[in-house]
């Protein structure tokens, strides 16, 4: 099929871009001996598992359905956060993951004998209390009364005992300079007991396939914690793995006019793009310019009731008519795993490019979708 031919919306990853990627994530772990696993939470597409699992040491959780996921589909390296664990669901998750993350040292004190039986690595969130980042509150886990990580004032090193590594995750799309002020501040605060330590988790938020991305200051910094306390490290990173590997291809479906020109899609920002609303956010969009940059400006906007259904404000160099194809970009991260059928929406379809120049439409949703959400 060509990508011409896919139905609407739908999102495509591109398999080649994909693959470029994990080539640069690869080349990390290869020159420092880094191991970098996929967040999942950001990309959970697990037909091109296979493909992530021969450049990656494998996966990283935030609960049971991420772990059994990344545990059966790509069968490698499998490690779970979550600020608190069920009791339900504990045993199943400490049986399919090799490192489990523990929030505070209640859920420590809780469930480290039965991680540390079983032969799993337990591990411990810190909160280096360390905000680099501006305007993003709702990312910032280092943020006034954040719910995630130990504080140095509340650590108690009497209870480290079992505890192998320490995890810290504070960045959210920012470059190295931002992780090594942020290792700063961990030497800083928690430096007394990395020396007790096996490994080290830098959590996710890095941008190493990025242009911009300085990977060598990141490769100092693997460095510098490998160097001085002897600890192997790990990133999870989840966008890094897909950025700007995927596309939402999307149809017109009418117009409308209310002081500026509205053209009404068979896509979503409340459904399909979820970050537009939350962040806010504005999605690349090809062949198109900011709002008034070029002779034709348009509000994109989706069919749902939510009056705020708006994806932006963009333009363009002819005028817009029913049926034109728009395509958004960066849109494999994030966008696919928060969909939702709010008003009835179908979701989009889901299309793989191969390096071929094929698409191969992977899955499809339709009515029994949103039917069997809710009873």
């Amino acid at each position: 099929m060509r990508f011409e031919d896919l139905p609407t919306p739908c999102f495509v990853v591109d398999e080649a871009l994909l693959e470029k990627n994990l080539k640069i994530l690869n080349g990390v772990m290869n020159r420092t001996g880094a191991k970098i696993v996929l967040a999942q939470k950001a990309f959970s597409m697990s037909t091109l598992y296979p493909l992530i699992g021969e450049y990656l040491t494998g996966t990283t959780a935030s609960g049971l359905y991420e772990a059994r996921l990344g545990y059966e589909e790509m069968g490698k390296e499998n490690h779970v956060f979550a600020p608190a664990y069920r009791d339900d669901e504990i045993d199943e998750i400490i049986s399919i993951c090799d490192h489990i993350i523990f929030n505070s040292f209640s859920q420590l004190e809780k469930f480290k004998e039965k991680v540390l039986q079983a032969g799993k690595k337990v591990g411990l969130r810190i909160n280096p209390e360390c905000s680099t980042q501006v305007g993003h509150e709702i990312y910032d886990p280092c943020s006034p009364g954040s719910r995630f990580g130990v504080k140095q004032e509340d650590f108690q090193p009497d209870l480290l005992d079992g505890v192998s590594g320490l995890h810290f995750h504070t960045l959210c799309q920012q470059n190295s300079d931002d992780l090594e002020t942020t290792l700063h501040a961990v030497v800083e605060k928690f430096g007394p007991w990395l020396s007790q330590m096996e490994w080290i988790n830098f959590g996710g938020g890095h941008h190493i396939t990025r242009e911009d991305y300085d990977i060598p200051r990141l490769e100092a910094c693997i460095k510098r914690m490998q160097d001085q306390y002897g600890l192997e490290v790990y990133l999870e990173p989840g966008e890094a793995i897909a950025l700007n590997a995927g596309y939402l291809v999307t149809s017109i479906l009418d117009f409308h006019q209310n002081g500026i020109d509205i053209a009404i899609l068979d896509t979503s920002a409340t459904c399909h793009m979820p970050d537009v609303l939350e962040m806010p956010y504005r999605p690349p969009l090809f062949h198109s310019g900011e709002a008034f940059e070029k002779p034709f400006t348009y509000r994109l906007a989706g069919q749902t009731c939510l009056t705020g259904d708006v994806i932006g404000d963009y333009s363009f160099d002819q005028p817009l008519k029913s049926g034109d194809r728009l395509v958004f970009g960066d849109m494999a991260i994030y966008s696919m795993v928060k969909t939702n059928t709010f008003n009835g929406m179908p979701l989009p379809a889901i299309a793989v490019k191969h390096k071929d120049g094929d698409c191969e439409i992977v899955r499809q949703f339709g009515y029994d979708d949103f039917k069997g959400r809710l009873a």
